[in-house]
């Protein structure tokens, strides 16, 4: 494994801004990894799967380290009954190669999740969701290195802590997860829980598991931009959650937002819905600007420059505040 001095990151982040990396490294296995961490305990350091949710504003002044740690088995456990089928997969695997895999295979529980971009890593950092499904519902098991003690840290579903795009791999910044295992079922019936896919489902009567994730990838598709056509992270913003009394003041002016009661009695609405009443679907400046098939996606039409991102997202944020006295959190990693 070589160490790369002053590495351009433009292609490491789906925004492909441009930034530098001090120090850049791929370790393909654990025990490169754990060199890469003890020949440098006291640098900064940044760890990059796909990129599909990070984007750069400077140069990184620290130690970035690209993992290429591949490799999926199938697991067994004697003390659940058949229908669980258990996979164990390696942090650098392509997460809708995953899904597809399952799919392929009858094994249910990804489907939902079906083309969103990134690795298998990343995925219970974030707690990806998609189509009313979240990934913290199928894994069991996250398997990382921590940072500090270079040990294999294992963590159960519990001890992830995940919340909404929230766990403990994103507030922690200590662990390098390496490994995840997924429970799964081997045998699949279509729940609806999403309104864009059960319409795209309503002439089949019983959707089977490949019908699922062929309409999730239609809606994508037709929703979506294709991060290497025009780059972007993805859903830029979280979904923000507000008072059941916020929420009824602001369907007065706005009849049509979407509110969705919680069992604490707060209310999760739609950032998609409040950046298109502020006034930014589709609206670009310069080189920047907001996906007209969907707002939540903020894309870029050329620049290299991450701050001109900022200070789009930035504009958004304050049209929002403006009007909705709302604070919109953004989900990407802005470094």
């Amino acid at each position: 494994m070589e160490y790369h001095k002053q590495t351009q990151l433009k292609h490491y982040n789906s925004f492909q801004t441009e930034a530098f990396a001090e120090l850049f490294c791929e370790p393909r296995n654990i025990e490169e990894l754990r060199k890469c961490l003890s020949d440098y305990p006291h640098k900064k350091k940044l760890i990059i799967g796909g990129g599909c949710n990070v984007f750069f504003t400077k140069d990184f002044d620290g130690l970035v380290i690209h993992t290429d740690i591949k490799g999926l088995r199938e697991i067994s456990d004697e003390e659940e009954e058949d229908e669980d089928i258990f996979i164990e997969v390696k942090a650098s695997e392509n997460w809708d190669g995953l899904v597809s895999y399952c799919v392929d295979r009858g094994f249910a529980g990804l489907e939902n999740l079906s083309l969103i971009p990134g690795t298998v890593g990343a995925a219970p950092i974030q707690n990806i969701g998609a189509y009313g499904a979240e990934v913290k519902d199928v894994i069991k098991e996250v398997v990382s290195i921590d940072m500090e003690t270079n040990d294999v840290v294992s963590f159960s579903n519990q001890e992830c802590e995940f919340g909404y795009r929230d766990s403990i791999f994103k507030r922690a910044n200590r662990y390098i997860i390496i490994s995840v295992i997924f429970h799964l079922k081997r045998t699949f019936t279509y729940i609806p829980k999403y309104f864009d896919l059960n319409k795209e489902l309503e002439n089949i009567e019983e959707p089977t598991i490949q019908d699922v994730r062929e309409a999730v990838i239609r809606v994508r598709q037709r929703k979506l931009p294709d991060e290497k056509v025009l780059p972007n992270a993805g859903s830029f913003f979280k979904n923000p959650y507000i008072t059941k009394e916020h929420a009824d003041k602001i369907i007065e002016d706005y009849p049509g937002l979407p509110a969705y009661l919680q069992k604490d009695g707060m209310v999760k609405t739609s950032a998609a819905f409040l950046i298109d009443k502020a006034g930014y679907k589709g609206k670009r400046e310069k080189s920047v600007g907001s996906y007209p098939n969907q707002p939540l996606i903020i894309v870029n039409y050329g620049t290299p420059d991450g701050n001109d991102i900022v200070s789009f997202m930035k504009d958004i944020q304050k049209a929002v505040k403006h009007i909705f006295n709302i604070d919109l959190e953004p989900e990407v990693r802005i470094y």
